[in-house]
């Protein structure tokens, strides 16, 4: 029964996750992400870095990881 539920479950988690930042940075953080509303990299730079950093499941490793891929976009920060 639980193999059942937990099967359930994964397929209604992937049907509403969207691939953004998907391999880019862990789920925590793009959950927050979501839940702030963004969903592009445009949107993300209308956020300073420290406003970015008290949403759950950033920390050091992850903001790293989405300058390096900003960085790699062309996109930053606002100041």
């Amino acid at each position: 029964m639980a193999k059942c539920l937990s099967s359930i479950c994964a397929v209604n988690h992937f049907a509403k996750s969207n691939n953004f930042l998907s391999g880019v940075i862990a789920v925590p953080a793009r959950r927050s992400l979501e839940r702030e509303k963004i969903d592009s990299l445009e949107k993300l730079s209308d956020y300073s870095e420290k406003e970015i950093m008290q949403l759950h499941g950033f920390g050091k490793n992850a903001m790293e990881k989405l300058k390096n891929h900003m960085k790699d976009h062309q996109v930053s920060f606002k100041n």
